[in-house]
């Protein structure tokens, strides 16, 4: 299915970036792929892979605000794919920094490699996968787009193999999901990374967390913190200074380590 002349060109990071996207749907990026950009802290050097990149946004933002990195958007969809490979050319200096990997996160390790996803190439990952669940709701019938836009019940486990395989040792993880599935995402992880951070993300104070940002290390050793959360929204619904900074390409406001 093609998207041509469906999409909408959008801006982010105060319009240092502008993407081209589907105008409805699931794949629609925002606010959490920003959010999980800003989780790469300013001075981040090297090579960041996106998991799940959609249309580019999340890796995109890294890849301007970090300018001494390299990116690769992983995506399943060659729609999305394609529109990623066109916002990348669309952005002053990132065509020569930024590539695109058609390639299924899920895939055996002999076909994720044989598509360009090879072990210990990145030096960081960030990873959105779908929020969407499988096992609470119906997907689509064309497998390729199931995979795209909602997770199956043991899907996470192959997502969080998958990252271990392509970060280095000495790699850092992030991951932005949904606050009700975090023993999903837990258990996904279990012993493959350590020295893992939490940071609980709220629209408003006094309102559970409804989304949350993992950090860790596959060497790490730490043991779990989990931050003062990141209240999005003042009570008359226009963004907190923090989280406007961050809207602008700032760093999320914490400590990871």
């Amino acid at each position: 299915m093609s998207l041509a002349g469906s999409v909408s060109r959008d801006g982010f990071l105060d319009n240092q970036l502008v993407v081209d996207q589907p105008l409805s749907g699931a794949h629609r990026a925002g606010l959490d792929a920003v959010l999980l950009a800003a989780a790469l802290p300013k001075g981040t050097t090297g090579h960041v892979v996106d998991l799940g990149a959609g249309v580019g946004v999340a890796g995109l933002a890294v890849a301007r605000r970090l300018p001494e990195t390299t990116v690769t958007l992983v995506e399943i969809d060659p729609d999305l794919a394609h529109l990623a490979e066109g916002n990348a050319a669309l952005n002053a200096g990132m065509a020569d920094r930024v590539r695109v990997v058609v390639a299924d996160v899920l895939a055996s390790a002999a076909e994720r490699r044989a598509a360009g996803l090879v072990d210990d190439m990145a030096d960081h990952l960030v990873m959105n996968p779908p929020f969407h669940l499988a096992d609470r709701g119906r997907a689509s019938p064309a497998p390729s787009r199931a995979r795209a836009h909602a997770l199956a019940a043991d899907d996470m486990d192959g997502w969080v193999r998958t990252a271990a395989a392509v970060l280095k040792p000495s790699g850092t993880l992030a991951v932005i999901f949904r606050a009700d599935e975090l023993q999903r995402l837990l258990t996904a992880i279990g012993n493959r990374f350590g020295s893992l951070t939490l940071l609980p993300v709220h629209a408003h104070e006094g309102e559970p967390a409804h989304r949350l940002i993992l950090r860790g290390r596959p060497q790490g050793r730490a043991p779990l913190r989990i931050l003062p959360g990141l209240v999005l929204h003042a009570p008359d619904g226009s963004f907190r200074p923090d989280a406007d900074a961050v809207l602008r390409g700032a760093d999320l406001p914490v400590v990871w380590w």
